[in-house]
């Protein structure tokens, strides 16, 4: 891979591979870029999902992202559990809805 890219990995989501007390990321840029590519396209394919269910079953927004967030972090889940909650979070920005709380929350 060359740095030709022009797409920019938020640190939000470099962070999910930077491991407590270490200032480097544990995965190489290629990898981190790649995951970050099927997180985003997967979180923006989720938009008009979620916008539907909300319809269609009549529910609050935090209601529509608890019952994604279960599928994302469904055994089988082809997400790591640390990109499943960034998924969520970026689809709550993506909506304009509040974004859920954070993971052991509550």
């Amino acid at each position: 891979m060359t740095d030709d890219s022009q797409l920019v990995v938020p640190p939000s989501f470099v962070a999910l591979f930077v491991e407590p007390g270490r200032l480097k990321p544990n995965a190489t840029r290629e990898h981190i870029l790649a995951r970050y590519e099927h997180c985003e396209d997967l979180a923006t394919l989720l938009t008009e999902h979620a916008r539907t269910k909300r319809w269609e079953l009549g529910v609050a927004e935090d209601v529509v992202l608890a019952r994604i967030h279960q599928g994302l972090r469904a055994e089988g889940s082809e997400l790591a559990p640390a990109e499943a909650d960034w998924v969520l979070r970026r689809l709550a920005e993506l909506l304009e809805w509040d974004p859920p709380a954070p993971a052991g929350a509550g």
